[in-house]
């Protein structure tokens, strides 16, 4: 597809915009706390959207529970989240890139699966700024888990599927948003990153 058809970029945050602190900070902790680390990732998978955290009808304290009782993790909700908020580091190489191209008239969004969080990050950060549109599952009740999102957000952006690129580092999301008809990159790293930009954007 050639490349001008692209009108919006679509990015996640954890692992495309910044780090991804959620995994990093449960890593960490189970690093100090003796825990195996793929089995804690592995319960945090389903507890995000089993405790409804990320899609707005459950809590924090929810998600921590279900931590605790699934994987062992041990300490108080206030720093289980401290530590998870402060593994999200921005890239500021990609803020500006974003920057970059809003200035040449395309749409910038971010999509992301997220809880309340997302709005903590952006009063310490301020990355809101550089975006148009920020659709955050909290918000609204649905996730990228969910083939229906894709369709939904093309409409809300009064987009054709194929003036969509989104950019993620999970490669379901990838897939699913491959077969509502966007454009994609899978995030690795930032040299294939933007490789694969340059290619597709200039």
């Amino acid at each position: 597809m050639a490349k001008h058809t692209i009108k919006a970029l679509l990015l996640d945050y954890g692992g495309v915009i910044a780090d991804e602190g959620f995994q990093n900070g449960l890593r960490a902790l189970s690093r100090e706390q003796g825990l195996d680390e793929g089995a804690t990732l592995q319960v945090a998978k389903h507890a995000v959207y089993d405790s409804g955290f990320i899609l707005g009808w459950g809590t924090e304290k929810d998600l921590w529970r279900m931590m605790r009782d699934g994987a062992g993790l041990t300490g108080s909700d206030t720093e289980l989240t401290r530590r998870v908020l402060d593994g999200f580091v921005l890239r500021p190489w990609m803020l500006e890139r974003v920057r970059q191209l809003r200035a040449r008239g395309c749409l910038t969004v971010i999509l992301s699966d997220q809880s309340h969080w997302l709005d903590w990050l952006d009063q310490r950060d301020h990355f809101f700024q550089y975006f148009d549109h920020v659709f955050n599952s909290y918000h609204m009740g649905k996730g990228k888990r969910d083939p229906a999102l894709f369709p939904e957000i093309t409409r809300l952006l009064a987009l054709s599927p194929g003036e969509i690129l989104f950019v993620d580092d999970m490669q379901s999301n990838v897939t699913r948003a491959q077969s509502a008809g966007w454009q994609t990159i899978r995030y690795r790293d930032r040299a294939s990153f933007l490789e694969q930009m340059a290619r597709l954007l200039g």
